[in-house]
C-alpha cells in the first residue's frame, strides 16, 4: 500500500528487504573499523621489512624511515663479520646485499635457507591440499548418493578428527613417524595434512554435492554413461566452486601450520612458518628480516585466494537461496 503525503504523489513506503540509508552507513562503517583494524598489522609488517634493525626496534615507533633493504638481504643471505683490513682488500661490492653487508663491516658468506624453507611450504601445502581435495570429493560423493551403512555416525566421527588439538596427537604421531622413517620428510607432512584436511573437505564438499540434482547423474547414465563418467564429466563441472572453496580452506591451514612442522621437521622438511621466526641477526632477533620473510611468505596464499575469489564467494553462498 502506497501513502501520499500531503497530496504531492510522494511515497514514504519501503521494501521491507531494501536497507535503509541508515543502516547502510552503520554497516559500512562497521566494515571500514573492521578493515582498517585487520590491515594496520600487515602494513606494519611491510614497513618493518624495509626498516634496518635499529630502526625496527625504536621507541617510539618510526612510521616514517629511510628505506632499506638490510632486511631482506639478511633474509636471503648468511653474513659473517671481518675486520675492516680485510673488507678493505675486498675487490668492490657486485650487489646491493654485499654493499650493505661491508657498511656493517661484514661480508656476505652465502645463501640462507629461506627459499628452501619456502619451496618446501609450496610442495607441502599443495601436495596436502590436492590429496585431501580428491580424497574428500569422492567420500563425500559416496555419502551423498549412497546408502552407507551408519552414515550419519561414520560423518560424525570424520567431523571429530577435527575437534582434537594438536598437542594431543602430537606425541604419538611423532613416535609413529620416527618407526616408519618419515620423520622430516616432504612425504610424511603432506600425509599428516591430507589426513588433518580430508575431514574439512569431506563436510564441505558433502554441502556442495547434495545441492546437485541426482537427475543430471541419471540422464547421463540412461545416455549410456557409466557411474564414473557421470561423475566425472557430470558432478564434478558442476561442483567445481565447492571444491575451490575447499582448497583454499585446506591450503590455508597446511601453508600456516606450525605446530607439527615444529615437531616434526628440523631440516631436510622444514617449512618456512617455523624457519621465520628463529632467523637471529647480530646481537639478536633480526626484526626486519622476520617481516620480510613474513611479507614473501604471504604473497602465495594471497595471490591464490585472488585469483579463485569469485568461486571463493560462489562458494561460500552457494544454496543460500532456493528457487
Amino acid at each position: 500500500m502506497t501513502t501520499l503525503g500531503l497530496g504531492k504523489g510522494i511515497s514514504t513506503a519501503h521494501s521491507v528487504v531494501e536497507p535503509t540509508a541508515r543502516s547502510r552507513w552503520f554497516a559500512g562503517t562497521l566494515v571500514a573499523l573492521y578493515a582498517l583494524v585487520t590491515i594496520v598489522p600487515l602494513v606494519w609488517i611491510i614497513l618493518t621489512g624495509l626498516k634496518t634493525p635499529p630502526d625496527s626496534i625504536s621507541y617510539p615507533p618510526k612510521v616514517l624511515f629511510t628505506p632499506s633493504a638490510e632486511g631482506y638481504c639478511n633474509l636471503f643471505t648468511t653474513r659473517s663479520r671481518q675486520t675492516p683490513e680485510y673488507i678493505a682488500a675486498l675487490p668492490p661490492a657486485t650487489d646491493t646485499c654485499d654493499k650493505v653487508a661491508r657498511n656493517a663491516n661484514m661480508v656476505v658468506a652465502g645463501p640462507s635457507n629461506f627459499i628452501p624453507r619456502f619451496v618446501n611450504s609450496l610442495i607441502i601445502a599443495f601436495g596436502s591440499t590436492i590429496l585431501s581435495v580428491g580424497f574428500g570429493v569422492m567420500a563425500a560423493y559416496a555419502f551423498s548418493r549412497f546408502q552407507v551403512p551408519l552414515k550419519d555416525d561414520l560423518l560424525f566421527f570424520i567431523l571429530s578428527t577435527r575437534m582434537m588439538p594438536p598437542i594431543a596427537v602430537a606425541i604419538p604421531i611423532y613416535l609413529m613417524y620416527r618407526e616408519l622413517g618419515l620423520s622430516d620428510t616432504r612425504l610424511g607432512m603432506i600425509l599428516l595434512y591430507s589426513a588433518v584436511n580430508v575431514s574439512l573437505a569431506v563436510w564441505l564438499l558433502k554441502g556442495f554435492i547434495d545441492e546437485i540434482p541426482r537427475e543430471y547423474e541419471e540422464a547421463a547414465m540412461v545416455d549410456g554413461y557409466t557411474r564414473l563418467q557421470a561423475f566425472r564429466k557430470v558432478v564434478l563441472p558442476q561442483a567445481t566452486t565447492g571444491i575451490v572453496a575447499t582448497a583454499i580452506f585446506c591450503l590455508i591451514f597446511a601453508w600456516n601450520e606450525y605446530a607439527f612442522a615444529v615437531l616434526l621437521t628440523s631440516g631436510t622438511a622444514q617449512t618456512a612458518p617455523p624457519f621465520i621466526p628463529i632467523i637471529i641477526g647480530e646481537g639478536g632477533q633480526d626484526w626486519p628480516a622476520v617481516a620480510a620473510g613474513t611479507t614473501l611468505f604471504l604473497i602465495p596464499i594471497l595471490v591464490f585466494t585472488i585469483l579463485l575469489r569469485k568461486h571463493l564467494l560462489r562458494g561460500i553462498t552457494f544454496g543460500a537461496v532456493r528457487k
